[in-house]
C-alpha cells in the first residue's frame, strides 16, 4: 500500500506561491511610487527662460528628491509632491499681499489656502509659481532653494512697500 505524502512538501509550495503572490502585488506599488507628477503646464511654460529656469532646478529643495513631470516647465520635489513648480504663469499686478525678497528674487505668498502656501515670482517675465505643502516644509526654505534657479529670468521690477508710496507726512511740503 502507498504511504500518504508528505504534508511537508504542501506547506513549503504554499508558502512560495504566497511569497510570489505578494512580491507580484508589491512590484506595481512600488513604480506607482516612482510615477511623473501630472501637471498641466503654465500658459507661456514654452518661453526660452522657463527652459533656462527647469535646467537649473536643484535635484532636492528643503531636503525632498525631485521627481518627473509631465509637463514642459515644470518641476517637483517630495513622495508625495510637497513642492511644485510652473514656470511661465501670468506675471501678477499690483497686490497687497505680502512679498518677500529672496536672494534678489521678489516672491507674492499667497495664503489663503493655508496650510498650502502659493509663491509667485512678481518682477519676472514669465513668472514662476511655487506651491507648497506647508505642513511637510516651510515655504521660506522651498523658495531659498529654488530663487537661484528662477534667478535665470532677468528682474524687470520688484516689490515695492506701501510706505514708500505713501506722499511724506514730515512736513516740508507744507513749508513755504
Amino acid at each position: 500500500m502507498p504511504t500518504p505524502p508528505s504534508g511537508r512538501p504542501r506547506r513549503r509550495s504554499a508558502r512560495l506561491g504566497a511569497a510570489a503572490l505578494v512580491a507580484a502585488s508589491t512590484v506595481p506599488l512600488l513604480a506607482g511610487c516612482s510615477q511623473p507628477v501630472p501637471f498641466d503646464p503654465a500658459p507661456d511654460a514654452a518661453d526660452a527662460d522657463c527652459a533656462s529656469v527647469v535646467v537649473r532646478l536643484p535635484d532636492q529643495v528643503a531636503g525632498l528628491d525631485a521627481r518627473e513631470t509631465t509637463a514642459q516647465g515644470t518641476g517637483a520635489w517630495g513622495s508625495p509632491a510637497s513642492v511644485l513648480l510652473r514656470c511661465g504663469v501670468e506675471p501678477p499686478g499690483p497686490t497687497t499681499l505680502r512679498c518677500v525678497s529672496v536672494d534678489d528674487v521678489d516672491w507674492i505668498i499667497d495664503e489663503s489656502d493655508a496650510p498650502t502656501y502659493r509663491f509667485v515670482t512678481y518682477g519676472r517675465t514669465p513668472a514662476v509659481e511655487v506651491v507648497v505643502d506647508n505642513d511637510t516644509v516651510a515655504g521660506s526654505t522651498a523658495i531659498a532653494d529654488l530663487s537661484g534657479a528662477v534667478a535665470a529670468i532677468p528682474a524687470v521690477g520688484g516689490c515695492t512697500d506701501l510706505e514708500d508710496l505713501a506722499p511724506a507726512t514730515d512736513g516740508s511740503a507744507d513749508a513755504g
